[in-house]
C-alpha cells in the first residue's frame, strides 16, 4: 500500500466496477449513490471505492480490506490537513495502521432494509414529535441515552417520534430519529432510546418498527448503524428484516 499522488477523478469513477451491488457494499449504494454530485472527491481503486465528507474530514471506503485501506492512506497523504477519520471495512484499521497512526476504533455494522416490517402491537402509541417538544427529547436522551448519535433540532433529522406512558402524565417513554445519511440524504433510523424503567416492554422495538414503517413507504428503504456488540440490537433488527452483511470499522488518524 504505497502511497500514491493524490488523484480526484469523477464522482462517476466510484461506480465503474459495479461495487455498490457487491454483499457488503451497501454502504456505497446508499451512502454515496444515490446523489452523485459532480464536486464529490472520491477515488477508485481495484476492488474498492472511497469517498470524502467534506465537513467532516471522514473518508468512507467499501470493498476488500486491502484494497480500501490503500484508497485511505492514499486520501490522507493527498490531503493530510482535511482527511481526519474513516470508515471502512472491517479490519481496515490495523491495515492502515501500518502506514498511519490510527486510534479510537470502534467496530460498526451498516444495515438495511426494503420491507416494511411486521405491525408491532404497540406501534400504535408512537406519534410524531414536533419542535415544540425539543426540550423535552434534550432532557430525555439525556436521562436514558446520554450517547446518542444525534439530538433535536441537528439539521440531519427529518423526523422525531416518541411514545407516552398511559397513565395520565403524558411523559415521554420512547423516542427515536428519522435522520439522513449526510452525504447522501438516505433515511437512517437514529437516537433510538428507551426509559431505563421501562425496557424489556417492547417500546423500543414498537418505535423502531414504526420509523421503519414510515422510512420504507416514503424513501423505498431504511438505514442504520450497530455497534458489534450490542447483541439485543442485533436481535431486534434482525427480527424487523435489517440486513446483516456490511460490517464495519470507525477511527481516527491520531495525528488529528
Amino acid at each position: 500500500m504505497q502511497a500514491t499522488p493524490l488523484l480526484v477523478p469523477r464522482t462517476a469513477e466510484l461506480f465503474n466496477q459495479g461495487l455498490e451491488h457487491r454483499t457488503g457494499s451497501a454502504l456505497l449504494r446508499f451512502g454515496a449513490a444515490r446523489q452523485r454530485s459532480a464536486d464529490r472527491i472520491g477515488w477508485s481503486g481495484d476492488a474498492a471505492a472511497a469517498w470524502l465528507d467534506a465537513a467532516r474530514g471522514h473518508v468512507w471506503s467499501v470493498g476488500e480490506p486491502d484494497a480500501a485501506a490503500g484508497l485511505v492512506v492514499r486520501a490522507a497523504h493527498g490531503m493530510p490537513d482535511r482527511v481526519r477519520e474513516f470508515t471502512g471495512p472491517r479490519g481496515i484499521d490495523s491495515l492502515v495502521g501500518r502506514h498511519l497512526p490510527v486510534t479510537g476504533a470502534v467496530e460498526w455494522v451498516f444495515r438495511w432494509t426494503l420491507e416494511e416490517p411486521a405491525v408491532h402491537r404497540a406501534e400504535n402509541r408512537v406519534v410524531p414529535l414536533d419542535e415544540g417538544h425539543h426540550e423535552e427529547l434534550f432532557a430525555f436522551l439525556k436521562e436514558h441515552s446520554p450517547a446518542h448519535s444525534t439530538g433535536p433540532g441537528s439539521v440531519d433529522v427529518r423526523l422525531w417520534a416518541g411514545i407516552r406512558a398511559p397513565d395520565g402524565d403524558g411523559r415521554l417513554v420512547a423516542c427515536g430519529a428519522l435522520s439522513t445519511l449526510r452525504d447522501s440524504g438516505a433515511p437512517l433510523m437514529a437516537s433510538v432510546a428507551t426509559d431505563a424503567r421501562l425496557r424489556g416492554q417492547g417500546l423500543g422495538a414498537a418505535l423502531t418498527s414504526w420509523l421503519t414503517r414510515y422510512a420504507v413507504r416514503r424513501h423505498g428503504f431504511c438505514t442504520l448503524w450497530q455497534l458489534a456488540d450490542n447483541t439485543p440490537a442485533e436481535r431486534l433488527y434482525t427480527r424487523l428484516g435489517y440486513r446483516n452483511e456490511d460490517p464495519c470499522v470507525a477511527a481516527r488518524l491520531a495525528t488529528h
